[in-house]
């Protein structure tokens, strides 16, 4: 906004956050608080969710329109603006996983053990098997799922999994240097 004044008229602000999001920065408290006025802020731009009243960074519709495109730029990006409760939320969570893996380590302890979660986590970026819990981490299925996309995900795996011959078969033929996670017995077999 050219002289940094606060906007307290909802369809100017509307109309200015449709063209530039971060001009949520010059609305009042009650556009702050505004659903429909944040919620095309973040459209245009998710960063802008740091400006959004607090009840609006605990709406997962919200919040899932503002990551959308940053979901991966968790420090820094719009889900840093997130309010923690979403962590806890399964529906949120299963949401973020499936555009982002990777933010399995942000999540309630609770849904790093919901094997749907992780599943989802998985699927998108075998890495997240890392943040999954250690129950988890020696399900056959679920890590045989991971290795099968990328063989060094074994090295998150449960060592029983990584004593498995067919685990490590699949491991090593998606990608060979991945022998290095099995364990001894089945390196010198």
């Amino acid at each position: 906004m050219p002289d940094n004044k606060i906007i307290t008229d909802r369809e100017e602000m509307l109309e200015a956050v449709k063209n530039d999001g971060c001009a949520l920065e010059y609305a009042s408290d009650s556009l702050k608080a505004d659903r429909e006025v944040v919620l095309e802020a973040v459209k245009n731009n998710g960063f802008t969710l740091q400006y959004a009243d607090d009840s609006l960074k605990a709406d997962s519709e919200v919040v899932l329109e503002a990551v959308k495109d940053n979901v991966d730029q968790v420090n820094g990006g719009a889900l840093e603006y997130a309010d923690n409760t979403l962590w806890v939320d399964r529906e949120f969570v299963l949401e973020v996983v499936k555009m982002s893996g990777n933010v399995l380590r942000y999540v309630d302890g609770s849904l790093k053990a919901d094997r749907e979660v992780v599943l989802e986590a998985v699927k998108n970026n075998v890495y997240a098997l890392e943040y999954a819990s250690d129950i988890l981490k020696a399900d056959r299925e679920l890590v045989l799922e991971a290795v099968k996309n990328d063989g060094s995900a074994l090295q998150y795996a449960d060592d029983t999994l990584k004593a498995d011959h067919e685990v490590v078969l699949e491991a090593v033929k998606s990608r060979g240097d991945s022998l290095r996670y099995a364990s001894e017995e089945l390196q010198n077999d």
